[in-house]
């Protein structure tokens, strides 16, 4: 049986793969940006490897979206709504 904490590391490396294919980022672009491997960051994504708090500050930073967002593990659609408002804006629309 998994601990909680295993759960909860599960979950926040899914918002992070679900923020990065939001963002039509690649696993190379991140990896560049946090100047590791992509088989490096492949293994973040993964589960595989522990993330420092200064590595998930990074890639909240990467991903342009606020950290308290990626590591909220029932926040799916808060985080597709700030998202979606954060590019509306960007673009010049409003919601």
């Amino acid at each position: 049986m998994r601990s909680i904490s295993d759960l909860k590391t599960k979950a926040i490396v899914s918002n992070i793969r679900k923020i990065r294919e939001f963002r039509n980022y690649t696993q190379d672009y991140l990896a560049a940006k946090l100047k590791i491997s992509q088989n490096a960051y492949s293994k973040i994504e993964l589960g595989y490897s522990n993330i420092t708090l200064n590595r998930l500050v990074e890639i909240a930073e990467i991903l342009e979206i606020e950290l308290v967002d990626l590591i909220c593990e029932d926040w799916e659609d808060v985080i597709k709504l700030k998202l979606a408002s954060r590019q509306l804006r960007q673009s010049g629309g409003s919601l």
